[in-house]
């Protein structure tokens, strides 16, 4: 792949939304996060970069304010950047980026695992292969996870498989919605119509923790493409919090799908806490990558 070949700018409908999946589905780096109906559901509007035939891509997630149209990420989609068939290369990041600047004034954006530049800045991911037997994953737990699991044990939990779309969305929602300000109430609507379309497909889905008195402890939202399996929304309950549910969570999702071609994706933090509570399973880090650009003109470049 050569950067030299011509890197097109589409305008949503422009892009050929076949090829477009195509392209996600085929690359190394494919991510749902990638897919068209992703970024139709919770982008406000987005454009692309094509290589050739959609060798690679590159989606434009934007919005306008004060009159200038500026690259933007949208909430609930942690990573996006360059996804492409071949490897990415630093040479074939400049190519897009420099493309990208041609049409955007203004840029905060995230790009993926693979999009790696001397000239971003990395933030944590967690990502766990699950491919290994559970006992043989559980032998890299941290000794602090071990002794919390060890505690569970007394609780008598119940992990169910199965709870309702609608209600983990909302216990998500009035769990963290003032952590999380920038995302609208619209956004959470917009989310919950992809989760209901990703779950006639099967790439929902839903687990539970409660206690034998059948309370509710925590429950989480997984989605699932592409051997990947993403804890986008975990909530773990007032009542569950002094009783160690969401480890006891995590550990037996990882339990269910261990010895399975899968990544379970724990779709990062950069908090020291949340961080340290992923590397206590073990987990890999996966860093993906934060990527700005302020050319706006004097003196919108100094008020921003």
């Amino acid at each position: 792949m050569s950067i030299h070949s011509p890197i097109q700018y589409l305008t949503q409908k422009q892009i050929d939304k076949k090829k477009w999946d195509a392209c996600i589905a085929g690359s190394s780096n494919g991510l749902i996060y990638g897919y068209s109906f992703y970024l139709d559901a919770l982008a406000m509007q987005w454009d692309a970069l094509v290589l050739n035939d959609y060798e690679a891509v590159m989606p434009l997630t934007w919005n306008r304010k004060y009159g200038i149209k500026y690259l933007y990420q949208p909430p609930l989609t942690p990573q996006l950047g360059i996804f492409a068939v071949s490897p990415v290369t630093e040479k074939l990041i400049d190519g897009f980026i420099q493309q990208a600047n041609k049409h955007f004034r203004f840029a905060e954006i995230f790009l993926n695992y693979s999009n790696t530049h001397p000239a971003f800045t990395a933030c944590r991911n967690y990502v766990l292969p699950l491919n290994n037997s559970y006992d043989s994953i559980r032998s890299s737990y941290k000794t602090n996870l071990l002794r919390n699991l060890k505690k569970t044990e007394q609780f008598a939990f119940r992990y169910v498989e199965n709870f309702n779309l609608q209600e983990a969305l909302l216990l998500h929602q009035l769990q963290y919605s003032e952590r999380t300000p920038h995302v609208k109430n619209e956004d959470y609507s917009h989310f919950e119509k992809l989760c209901m379309h990703l779950a006639q497909k099967k790439e929902v889905l839903l687990r539970a923790i409660f206690d034998k008195e059948n309370t509710l402890l925590a429950v989480t939202v997984l989605l699932f493409k592409k051997n990947r399996l993403y804890l986008i929304e975990p909530t773990t309950l007032e009542a569950g919090k002094n009783l160690q549910a969401n480890h006891f969570l995590i550990d037996a999702i990882i339990q269910e799908f261990s010895g399975k071609d899968i990544i379970f994706d724990m779709v990062g933090s950069d908090i020291p806490g949340i961080a340290q509570f992923y590397r206590n399973f073990g987990c890999i880090e996966q860093p993906f990558y934060f990527y700005s650009n302020n050319n706006l003109p004097w003196p919108l470049r100094y008020l921003k």
